[in-house]
């Protein structure tokens, strides 16, 4: 009897080192695809930043082209309205 519970201790001992090594390496093959799946969050985060900086330069550049494009407008309508209003003098 008492051999009996001493192997039976023993088989259930090892059922449940078995399972802790599953339980173990599924927790680090979890940690794994967290750790993997949060780098391609950074990666992608980064990449949006840069896509999101480079459509900001392009905004910003299009914006000064056609402040200066206005600027030059508005400078001919003058030069224009001078050279009428000498004309009537």
């Amino acid at each position: 009897m008492r051999l009996t519970l001493i192997v039976t201790c023993a088989a259930a001992a090892l059922a449940l080192a078995a399972c802790s090594n599953k339980t173990q390496n599924e927790a680090a093959a979890s940690a794994d695809h967290a750790g993997a799946a949060a780098s391609a969050a950074a990666d992608d985060a980064a990449a949006n930043t840069a896509s999101a900086a480079r459509t900001a330069d392009h905004a910003i550049d299009n914006a000064a082209a056609n402040t200066a494009d206005a600027a030059a407008k508005a400078g001919r309508k003058a030069d224009a309205a001078a050279d009428a209003a000498a004309k009537q003098k």
